[in-house]
């Protein structure tokens, strides 16, 4: 089944921070059918960048380990800025202590690399929908 296409989210924005270029095409294929804007960001660095010029983004996938400047970082920057934008952490490095971390520097959510994508899909509406 085909989970995407339950999902219209036309008039909504994502931004993706992962280094891993593998993991954004599966992504970005997972949330084609839902209609949704993607940006993009290879670090946290270029998180914080798209966030600034894209206020408007509607909730972040946020890998925690990047080149650059982390997710974490990135995270409790655009806290600093945004204090209502969902973040949800997304990191295949998932060591017991990294979603207590995660949550405590600001992220509403923790998901674990890999995911199934009509769990991260259903995820990311629950985010949506708030």
């Amino acid at each position: 089944m085909d989970s995407s296409r339950e999902y219209d989210w036309s008039k909504k924005s994502i931004l993706i921070a992962d280094d891993e270029l593998h993991n954004y095409i599966i992504l970005e294929k997972a949330m084609k059918k839902t209609g949704i804007k993607i940006f993009h960001a290879e670090n946290g660095e270029q998180a914080v960048k798209l966030f600034k010029e894209n206020p408007d983004i509607s909730v972040i996938l946020m890998d925690i380990r990047m080149p650059e400047m982390g997710g974490l970082e990135a995270t409790k920057f655009i806290r600093s800025v945004n204090r209502n934008i969902p973040i949800i952490a997304f990191t295949a490095f998932a060591l017991s202590d990294d979603e207590a971390i995660a949550l405590e520097f600001g992220c509403d959510d923790y998901i674990s690399k890999p995911v199934r994508p009509d769990y991260l899909l259903k995820k990311i509406n629950e985010h949506l929908t708030k």
